[in-house]
């Protein structure tokens, strides 16, 4: 497998590093955060804030798509990037989580797994293969496996079965996308490590992936629900057992708290909702903590949502002028919160590249995190 992942920098105290994928829709710098398009656009914006903020790659939803609007209108369209007109990279997920939350909907199977839509209650039925077929129609830039997702509480022997499945799956997902790769397919197939809570498992399915050479390597199973120790615990545990020359993806992951966890175990990539999502719901992020922008205290604040922000919601807007259009419920108060979050975390994330290549993000880290959180 030709190498898509340079190391530029490792950070000399950690793990941290700085690097480069090299995708079929141009570089990405690393460490990256993906905001989520869920049906191929991120909720509130449009691709050219996308471009406008800086970011190089965002996520699509494989589940919510392959629903409506299908794959064959997205082929027809030239895949992700003709039917948005986003001309960077996709990372699709495999739909493999969002069938975990329907849960009193779906039945895995060693086949597959079988499920109803939410839309309309539809009978729909996934395999490892079809997946393949799927984002490859999708033309995702980096697409993900099918594995089954557990929650954190679980038995060994239900983890352990779980992870049994999601091994054959992982060999079945490959073998199809050595078929689309030969056919013109250009994209990566990401494997991703599960094993729940249970270290055994976890080291058994990081060398299994490991085994297979891919691209790059996700690590799944990970903020389900569990204490925030426990996910830093097997954060770390999972980590240590990855090759270096992988990139790696820890799935799911949008705070500041938890992206500064996993750039410091060397952590390439991350994705969530959250940030779009507090957004929407009014909560703001700034250097010192999140602030619930509905709250009385800022009907007359006229200063900006963080004074130390560069983004151009900052730069206009007052908290006050934020406040009125929420309470308002104006489409515009999920515009700018959205926009604000996410350039929020784009500008972290360039403060942590800085940091990593002038080996002092411990420093970066710790300095952050004694002043996040100032606001309730």
């Amino acid at each position: 497998m030709k190498e898509i992942f340079t190391c530029t920098h490792k950070d000399e105290h950690c793990a941290a590093r700085c690097g480069v994928l090299e995708l079929p829709h141009g570089s990405v710098q690393t460490p990256v955060f993906m905001p989520v398009g869920t049906n191929a656009i991120v909720k509130a914006l449009t691709k050219d804030d996308l471009n406008e903020i800086g970011f190089e790659i965002i996520l699509a939803n494989t589940y919510h798509l392959y629903l409506r609007p299908g794959a064959d209108v997205l082929e027809k369209a030239g895949g992700l990037h003709g039917f948005s007109q986003w001309q960077k990279n996709f990372l699709t997920d495999s739909g493999g989580f969002q069938v975990f939350s329907l849960a009193p909907f779906r039945k895995i199977t060693p086949e597959g797994v079988r499920f109803q839509s939410h839309i309309d209650g539809s009978k729909h039925f996934l395999t490892p293969e079809n997946v393949v077929d799927i984002q490859s129609r999708f033309q995702s830039d980096i697409q993900m496996q099918l594995d089954v997702c557990t929650g954190y509480g679980i038995s060994e022997k239900k983890a352990l079965e779980a992870l049994r499945i999601t091994e054959d799956w992982t060999k079945r997902a490959f073998e199809r996308w050595n078929c689309r790769k030969n056919d013109g397919y250009k994209g990566f197939l990401f494997p991703i490590v599960q094993g729940n809570f249970y270290k055994d498992l976890r080291k058994r399915s990081a060398d299994f992936v490991s085994s297979l050479n891919p691209a790059g390597i996700a690590i799944g199973g990970l903020s389900v629900g569990e204490p925030p120790e426990i996910y830093e615990e097997f954060l770390h545990y999972t980590a240590s057992l990855l090759p270096h020359e992988k990139p790696r993806y820890v799935m799911g992951i949008g705070t500041p708290e938890y992206i500064l966890a996993a750039v410091g175990e060397g952590i390439d990539m991350f994705d969530c909702v959250l940030p779009t999502r507090n957004g929407r719901n009014g909560s703001y992020f700034t250097k010192d903590g999140p602030i619930a922008i509905k709250k009385a205290q800022y009907a007359a604040d006229f200063s900006p949502i963080d004074s130390e922000c560069t983004c151009k919601i900052c730069k206009t807007y007052s908290r006050a002028y934020l406040h009125h259009l929420y309470k308002q419920n104006e489409m515009g108060a999920s515009m700018l919160g959205s926009y604000h979050n996410l350039a929020f975390l784009h500008t972290m994330i360039k403060e942590i590249r800085t940091a990593i290549n002038e080996n002092r993000f411990d420093d970066y880290r710790r300095s952050f995190l004694q002043r996040y959180g100032g606001n309730k």
